[in-house]
């Protein structure tokens, strides 16, 4: 099978500063300081042309910033990542200027993209009727909902007809209408063969939509497989989660997070 997307030991590490001065400091000296926090720690999987990718895990797992990753939003601090096709993310408010208006940003985002005025005023309309926007196209993108934004950002996305789609939490806001029609519309990205990346807490929605999912735990990949067996696994890791107490908690983060460390260690040595 074509490879679509493949990813090998990702990284992505940020600084953590407790305040402006330690920041400041952090650029003028020799000294490190700041506290190191892997977002993402070792991430390596392939995605084939056509798969529908789940990915799952609880909050602060590390699927945004894997997601901002794979659509070349933000950089991977060591690594590799191959995508092979044009790719869109759409997120809440993901790339929207805020001060333009609904319109001026399907423009903006189109130039951006490489489209010319002429495959642009095609596209416009189409955009802005399935979008549902209505007299709201030619607001400032400030003043709409979060779930305004959604179908704006889902709306565009869609209609340059991107090779990879990745969907970040786009449709758990606004109304059911709306989340049903854009279903609908990935069912015939996935008709084409197209390849999707669908993050979402809805377990339900990635049992119906998708084929593989991928469990990210404390930034590592904790099991990657076929869609129900996966998820059984996960359901049964959010119960237990649930009855942790806070201490619980920490501790079990801890231990994931130094045997990974530890994994990844011999595997370098080796």
């Amino acid at each position: 099978m074509q490879k679509s997307i493949e990813v090998k030991k990702i990284t992505k590490k940020y600084k953590l500063y407790k305040n402006t001065k330690e920041r400041f400091l952090d650029l003028l000296s020799p000294k490190s300081y700041g506290e190191d926090f892997y977002a993402l720690r070792n991430v390596s999987f392939d995605v084939e042309k056509g798969d529908i990718l789940g990915l799952i895990g609880t909050n602060g797992s590390g699927k945004s910033t894997l997601s901002n990753i794979l659509a070349g939003i933000v950089p991977e601090t060591s690594g590799e990542i191959k995508t092979y096709g044009q790719v869109s993310l759409i997120a809440v408010a993901s790339g929207l200027k805020g001060d333009l208006t609904g319109r001026d940003n399907i423009e903006l985002k189109l130039l951006m993209l490489g489209f010319d005025k002429h495959q642009i005023a095609e596209l416009e309309p189409e955009i802005i009727e399935f979008s549902e926007l209505e007299k709201f196209i030619d607001q400032p993108v400030k003043s709409y909902s979060s779930g305004m934004k959604s179908r704006l950002g889902f709306a565009i996305s869609v209609n340059i007809d991107p090779d990879i789609l990745i969907i970040d939490e786009a449709l758990s806001v606004g109304d059911r209408a709306f989340a049903e029609k854009s279903f609908n519309k990935m069912l015939e990205f996935k008709k084409k063969g197209k390849t999707m990346v669908f993050v979402s807490h809805s377990l339900g929605q990635m049992r119906k939509f998708c084929e593989k999912i991928l469990w990210l735990e404390f930034g590592t990949v904790r099991e990657y497989g076929p869609v129900n067996e996966v998820l059984d696994h996960y359901e049964q890791y959010l119960k237990d989660w649930k009855k942790m107490s806070k201490q619980k908690r920490e501790a079990y983060k801890k231990k994931v997070i130094k045997n990974n460390i530890i994994e990844q260690e011999e595997g370098v040595s080796k």
